[in-house]
């Protein structure tokens, strides 16, 4: 299957701010079945990680600081033909002693554009896991009447031993939030993490088509031509580059 990044959305400002939030319309669906997701955390949680596990099947380990990028997929759910849009972004942050979330306008807008949402924290870190709980609130403040699909998505499951979020504490959220569970690594297997984004992408599908083709109004985000693809080409000819100098050093 093709994987094209359509979008690092550069344009936006860099600068975190706490921002105002405005009054959005309700989602609709699209009659095209094109699939909108986006993918919220905290820093260094592996989003991006997981990302490029879903599409590419392929682990990298190691990021440049992520800007967002935009990566467009086409497969078939349930005997039907989708466009898959998947939003990475950068990282956002509770507001010193506050439960207030501190994020770039740009993932407002990622928000706003967004059909479904997946929210990463690590198993390793507490604090990436706590700001999950107001991130659903700044949603539902964007998002006040419509129905939000999420999927909370616990990475870095193979560092058991630097564990600081359980399981159950996991699951707890997502019924609370409304949402499904799942814990994975990034770095050890590609199944779960597809497997989890598959379920999402069903049941976007199926929630688009019981919206009887309504025209989906929303806010179109200008897609530049982006590098990524390249970008990411070289980002795994240079992992499997170390891996052999690795092996020879051994």
């Amino acid at each position: 299957m093709l994987l094209i990044p359509e979008d690092t959305m550069s344009q936006y400002s860099t600068n975190f701010l706490l921002l105002p939030i405005p009054e959005y319309p309700v989602l609709d669906c699209a009659p095209n079945k094109i699939i909108k997701l986006v993918v919220l955390g905290g820093s260094s949680v592996g989003k991006t990680a997981l990302v490029v596990r879903f599409l590419t099947k392929r682990f990298i380990g190691d990021y440049e600081a992520n800007t967002g990028a935009l990566y467009s997929r086409k497969f078939t759910i349930d005997g039907e033909q989708i466009s898959l849009q998947v939003q990475d972004t950068p990282f956002v942050s509770l507001e010193e002693d506050t439960d207030s979330i501190c994020c770039q306008e740009q993932i407002n807008r990622s928000i706003y554009w967004a059909d479904g949402f997946v929210f990463a924290y690590s198993i390793t870190d507490y604090e990436s896991f706590r700001l999950l709980r107001p991130l659903h609130q700044h949603i539902r403040r964007i998002h006040p009447n419509a129905n939000i699909p999420l999927l909370l998505m616990a990475n870095k499951g193979d560092l058991l031993r630097a564990r600081q979020v359980s399981s159950k504490e996991g699951l707890q959220l997502a019924t609370e939030l409304g949402g499904t569970y799942c814990e994975v690594s990034a770095r050890e297997s590609g199944e779960g993490v597809h497997e989890a984004f598959q379920q999402l992408c069903q049941e976007l599908s199926r929630s688009c088509s019981s919206c009887n083709g309504e025209k989906r109004r929303g806010l179109h985000l200008v897609r530049p031509k982006s590098p990524n693809m390249q970008d990411l080409k070289r980002r795994l000819k240079q992992a499997l580059t170390s891996k052999g100098k690795s092996a020879t050093a051994l």
